[in-house]
């Protein structure tokens, strides 16, 4: 029986690195794998998921209307899938998530979602909430605060490096606006 992972972590952690490596093992031993990234996602090249290591692949963009699992359906009717990888699933909307599920349970093919667990306010995302209440498997991914704790919190910075401490949900970013802290650090800095 095909199986529902969560890999979560903070930022910085290595999520699309490890996204990246797993899709290549499949690959390297001859099985085809379907990425697929958030299309809000701006940073890099749309369609591509990019490790800040360098590593990249195409994928397919999501928005929130996006049907996954009839796209899955239609490349895996040409090319029979072995897995379905996920970038950014925090943004995936709660339909998407039980598409996931059904895609590992009626089609046995297992999905592998990356993503950040909560926001800058220590807010789950949707996408997060739907994979921590019924992913088959809860991964956590380590990062490292400045003190040498792990890191499990988002500090939204502004221009300064200053916290921000309201606004939208997302706001897409990379160390200009995000700092991976641990919790004491984090409510420190949102004092």
């Amino acid at each position: 029986m095909a199986k529902l992972y969560f890999y979560y972590a903070s930022m910085n952690a290595g999520k699309s690195t490890t996204l990246l490596q797993s899709s290549f093992n499949y690959r390297e031993r001859g099985m085809a794998t379907m990425l697929f990234t958030a299309a809000v996602d701006n940073r890099y090249a749309p369609g591509r998921i990019t490790s800040r290591i360098g590593l990249e692949a195409p994928a397919v963009s999501f928005d929130a209307s996006m049907d996954i699992r009839k796209e899955v359906e239609a490349q895996h009717a040409l090319t029979p899938l072995s897995c379905v990888l996920v970038d950014e699933a925090q943004f995936l909307t709660r339909a998407q998530v039980w598409q996931l599920a059904d895609i590992c349970d009626e089609m046995n093919i297992p999905v592998l979602a990356y993503g950040l667990r909560t926001d800058f306010r220590a807010e789950l995302f949707e996408g997060s909430a739907a994979l921590l209440g019924i992913a088959d498997s809860l991964i956590e991914l380590k990062a490292i605060c400045a003190c040498g704790r792990k890191a499990t919190m988002n500090l939204r910075v502004d221009a300064e490096g200053k916290a921000v401490r309201s606004g939208d949900q997302t706001e897409i970013g990379g160390n200009d606006r995000y700092v991976a802290l641990c919790r004491r650090h984090y409510r420190e800095q949102m004092r």
